[in-house]
């Protein structure tokens, strides 16, 4: 048999396996990070060779009680995608979301069912049940993609929409289908059908609207302690997916997609630190769900046998064939422009949900007619996961660069703050075809970039949404360059995630707080920018002095000892011009090599003999 149950017979103890399958968990998220593979894949090679050595999750905990283990944590990880979802990403393309959950779910649906039946011998009955099950994607594999490739405009949000949204809608259907096909259709199939569909939608609605304004009510008038809100939030979610599946089947994964949809747009009070809570114990989970279910799939030679060819070929339809069909049929008359539906069309990888209800749904076939395609269902369905996420995962940021909705090594600058320098700064780096994007509250100083030609957003650095708000498309740095320190460093650490900690810089802090800032801890602050002196009051005054950008070219015949001969021990090198339109910041952490030569960007004083040749005005 495929699939494994539990036995009275232990490898190891269960308390050392289930720490054994953490640690590999863990290890294996840290392992994609450093080599930049998909995590999903290691998770999953991991979990296929730790069922071959030591048995599968069977052995140590009954599946009575694993299996709703697992789909309660597959609640709270759907609950976490709902609170990424921002209905100001979609304001312009909610259409084209719509058409895709829709119109592309129900001709994946199909294309899918019609191609297991012929590829891989399923009878028509469970290729409709892989067929729905295969139209889920979800959160856990959606979005690393996402923040690996980084695409630029509106396309990332759409492919973050589809892929939560139908979630919950693919599950659903997958419910449905399984019910007709485990107890049979009768004549009664179409009323039977629509009554269990209205019945989980409106379950679903119903318990994950009321839980957000509960949820919404008790946090706005503070009656729940802060060191409590994470743990009563977690409650919640876990027994409104309880509930909500009791009175109608996987009506669960809509509650909490609801639930965290509409916490998240909600104004009435902050859920920032409810997301970043939710966003560590989605790592954890994930790891470790997806290493025990491929843990208990056998695989020998004779499933191997099993799957063949058709198997291979399921899975290349799948992705070269019925994913971009669906697409051009949902997407057909948008405003998405042809390199937007190319990049669609090449993304749509099956994650933790539809591992998770595959496993549920072997298990209910356990001892029925059904039982031996029941295991094939799983098998199928973990050989999707894994080519989808290995193709997509590895060709998806090529194709993305490829056709211009993202870049390699992103090389541009978010600023924090509009002031003269910031807009003297981000128009040299555009001329050298850098990237540059500034987010101020002050709107005159917004306004002046803007009539300079730059791109400003007028927002606050600090708040919460402004990440969502931003289009982020070839930025990789953030250089936090306000008036106000406290901004400064709150800009570094709601970024520093985003951009990684060694691309967050922040101006040095004044003299006559450096003491008192001295206590605070590293991680509350940027790596520090330009050099000691170069504090915000210190640029201002220099710039209102008259100081000006310069580009410079250094060379045998013109040194960095030349250089500062000339302009002085006070010439401030913000940054070293590297080939290929990258740029070096200057920190204090990272002297910049002028050996080598180059061309460099710096702030000198008004000059009392003219300028060197290989010397430039940047801004005249």
């Amino acid at each position: 048999m495929l699939l494994s149950f539990a036995s009275d017979s232990h490898a190891i103890p269960t308390a050392i396996y289930l720490a054994l399958v953490m640690a590999l968990g863990v290890g294996a998220q840290w392992l994609a990070w450093r080599t930049r593979l998909p995590a999903i894949v290691l998770l999953l090679t991991l979990g296929f060779a730790l069922g071959i050595a030591i048995g599968p999750p069977g052995e140590y905990i009954d599946d009575n009680v694993l299996l709703p283990v697992v789909s309660l944590a597959v609640g709270v990880i759907l609950f976490e995608g709902g609170l990424s979802l921002q209905f100001r990403e979609i304001q312009e393309t909610g259409s084209v979301i719509v058409r895709l959950v829709t119109v592309g779910l129900l001709v994946t649906w199909g294309a899918t069912t019609v191609a297991a039946h012929y590829f891989m011998d399923f009878s028509w009955p469970m290729a409709t049940l892989l067929g729905a099950l295969l139209t889920v994607s979800g959160p856990t594999v959606i979005l690393p993609l996402l923040r690996q490739v980084r695409p630029t405009g509106r396309i990332g949000a759409v492919i973050k929409w589809e892929g939560i949204v139908n979630d919950p809608i693919g599950a659903m259907l997958a419910a449905l289908v399984f019910e007709l096909v485990a107890h049979g259709a009768g004549a009664g199939l179409a009323s039977e059908s629509t009554w269990i569909l209205a019945k989980t939608t409106f379950v679903g609605l119903l318990l994950g609207g009321s839980a957000a304004w509960l949820m919404t009510y008790l946090l706005q008038h503070y009656l729940i302690p802060d060191y409590l809100q994470n743990p009563v939030v977690l409650a919640v979610v876990v027994l409104v997916y309880a509930v909500s599946n009791a009175f109608a089947s996987e009506s669960g994964l809509v509650s909490v997609t609801v639930l965290g949809l509409i916490m998240a747009n909600q104004n009435r009070t902050s859920v920032k630190h409810v997301v970043e809570f939710k966003e560590n114990l989605r790592v954890l989970l994930l790891a470790v769900l997806f290493i025990i279910l491929s843990s208990r799939i056998q695989i020998g030679w004779e499933e191997i046998k099993q799957v063949g060819w058709g198997g291979l070929a399921f899975v290349a339809t799948m992705i070269l064939v019925i994913r971009p069909i669906a697409t051009l049929l949902a997407t057909v008359g948008s405003d998405l422009s042809r390199n937007e539906r190319l990049l669609l069309a090449w993304i749509h990888p099956r994650g933790i949900v539809a591992a998770a209800v595959a496993s549920l749904f072997a298990l209910r076939l356990a001892d029925t007619p059904l039982e031996p395609e029941g295991d094939r269902l799983v098998l199928a369905t973990f050989m999707v996961i894994v080519g989808t996420v290995l193709t997509y995962g590895l060709t998806l940021g090529p194709l993305a660069r490829k056709l211009g909705l993202s870049r390699e090594d992103p090389q541009g600058v978010l600023i924090a703050g509009a002031s003269p320098f910031a807009r003297m700064l981000a128009e040299a780096l555009d001329k050298e075809g850098i990237d540059s994007l500034m987010v101020d509250t002050n709107p005159q100083s917004v306004q002046a970039a803007r009539m300079a030609g730059l791109r400003a957003h007028y927002a606050s650095i600090g708040s919460e949404f402004v990440i969502q708000g931003l289009d982020l498309g070839g930025i990789g740095r953030l250089l936090a360059m306000t008036p106000n320190d406290e901004v400064n460093s709150i800009a570094t650490v709601e970024f520093r995630d985003y951009f990684g900690r060694e691309n967050v810089y922040q101006l040095p802090l004044p003299k006559k707080s450096s003491e008192r800032h001295r206590r605070i801890p590293q991680h509350l602050r940027g790596r520090q920018l330009f050099g000691q002196g170069a504090t915000y009051e210190e640029i201002r005054r220099r710039i209102e002095a008259g100081a000006q950008l310069k580009k410079t070219t250094l060379s045998a015949d013109f040194t960095y000892e030349k250089f500062v001969e000339q302009h002085g021990a006070s010439a401030l090198v913000l940054c070293k011009l590297l080939e290929g339109g990258k740029v070096r910041f200057a920190a204090e952490d990272q002297p910049l090599d002028f050996k080598s030569g180059g061309k460099i960007l710096a702030l000198v004083d008004p000059p009392a003999g003219g300028f060197n040749p290989s010397e430039s005005n940047v801004l005249g």
